[in-house]
C-alpha cells in the first residue's frame, strides 16, 4: 500500500520518463523493470542526454531512470536510485525544486549540478558505498 502511494506521488516525473522510454524503445531502445523502477536506454536517449546543456550519463524522472546505454545504467544505478527516493519524498515538487535550486546556485556563482543539494545527497551516498 505504501509502495503504491509512493509511486502515485512521484507519477508526474514518472510519466515524463515513461514517455522518453517509450519513444526510445520505438527507435530500438530498451526498457526493463529493475525492482521498483524502470530503466531505459537507447540511441534516442543517448542523443537527448548528450545534447543537454551539460552532458549526463543518466537521469531520473520519477521511478524511471533513463541512460545513454547499459554501461551508464550500471555505473550510475545507485546514484540514480537516490534520486528516485528524492522523488518519493518530494513528489510533483521534485523537478521544480531541483531546477530552482540549480538556477539559484548558478545565479550566485556556484556549480548548478555539483552544488545542488539533491546531487550532494546522491554523491554522499556514492561515497559511503565506496567506503564500505
Amino acid at each position: 500500500m505504501v509502495r503504491a502511494a509512493l509511486i502515485l506521488w512521484a507519477s508526474p516525473g514518472s510519466l515524463l520518463g515513461i514517455t522518453a522510454g517509450v519513444l526510445s524503445a520505438a527507435g530500438g531502445g530498451v526498457i526493463r523493470r529493475a525492482d521498483h523502477t524502470l530503466e531505459c536506454h537507447g540511441p534516442l536517449l543517448h542523443w537527448i542526454l548528450c545534447r543537454r546543456p551539460f552532458r549526463a550519463r543518466a537521469m531520473t524522472l520519477g521511478h524511471v531512470i533513463i541512460a545513454c546505454d547499459q554501461q551508464s545504467l550500471d555505473a550510475t544505478r545507485a546514484h540514480e536510485r537516490i534520486h528516485v527516493r528524492q522523488y518519493e519524498r518530494w513528489g510533483p515538487a521534485f523537478l521544480p525544486a531541483y531546477l530552482l535550486s540549480s538556477t539559484w546556485l548558478w545565479l550566485r556563482g556556484f556549480d548548478p549540478y555539483l552544488d545542488n543539494p539533491f546531487e550532494i545527497e546522491a554523491f554522499s551516498h556514492d561515497a559511503a558505498v565506496e567506503e564500505s
